[in-house]
């Protein structure tokens, strides 16, 4: 195992996001350790069927939860940046029915289930937060159904925009309306459910129209209210509104031995 100070500081952060911790359950939270591995682009991280014994965090780069078709097509159905616990479900649900895969270089920190459920046997809150940031993730994902069925390809492709500018602004990796993506047309086009030349063309429009602009990894959002009015985007389904009461009164825990 090796200590993974940063990236469990960025995922403290977006748990304190839509959580109230006390300074000793944010330290039981920091103290976790797991192993750090890389993985290349397109590498799966956690492979269909696979039964894992860990949850993946992302250290650094992009990563895509994904559902393959027979014919070998696939669907993006959320993405992952710095700071993002793929599979915290996992603790509860370890056969993957879904692949987590490498958008481009990613670093990962797999976090053993053992540990995480040990903390919240002890830290009842701590399980909440866990509960609640699980919460987030189906909330993008009902998100992106909606999307996929009822919205036309540019409003689909601005509201991938909008929703990863908030991400990244509120995990401290930018701000709505300039941060990094390193996302390929390709991966793009899986997840807005359109080939790759529509993309394309959409893309094209959009840059044209001065909604979007591209450098390398790095998008800007010159418009963010004609982006948004574009996408029908309302950032109410990501739970940044703030932290709600505690579950718990502060301070309770419970003492336990370990489990096995």
């Amino acid at each position: 195992m090796t200590s993974s100070s940063a990236p469990l500081a960025r995922f403290l952060h977006r748990l304190r996001l839509r959580s109230v911790l006390t300074s000793e359950e944010q330290e039981a939270v920091s103290n976790l350790v797991g192993e750090t591995r890389s993985f290349r682009p397109s590498e799966d991280i956690v492979s269909p069927g696979e039964r894992v014994e860990h949850a993946c965090l992302v250290a650094r780069g992009l990563a895509g939860r994904f559902d393959q078709m027979l014919d070998g097509e696939r669907q993006v159905t959320s993405f992952y940046i710095s700071g993002d616990m793929c599979d915290l479900h996992s603790v509860v649900a370890p056969r993957a029915s879904w692949s987590i895969t490498a958008l481009g270089p990613v670093t990962a920190v797999m976090i053993p289930h053992r540990q995480l459920r040990e903390l919240c046997v002890r830290y009842p809150s701590v399980a909440v937060a866990f509960w609640r940031d699980g919460t987030v993730d189906a909330s993008i994902f009902a998100k992106w159904v909606g999307n996929l069925g009822r919205k036309d390809a540019k409003a689909r492709i601005a509201h991938i925009f909008c929703e990863m500018g908030v991400r990244s602004e509120a995990a401290g990796l930018g701000s709505k309306t300039s941060f990094e993506l390193p996302l390929t047309q390709d991966r793009l086009s899986d997840a807005a459910g359109l080939t790759t030349v529509h993309v394309n063309r959409t893309l094209q429009q959009m840059k044209r129209e001065a909604l979007l602009q591209f450098k390398n990894r790095h998008v800007d959002i010159p418009d963010w209210q004609a982006l948004a009015l574009i996408a029908e985007f309302d950032p109410a389904y990501l739970l940044l509104e703030g932290p709600p009461h505690r579950v718990f009164p502060k301070h309770y825990s419970v003492q336990t031995s370990t489990l096995h």
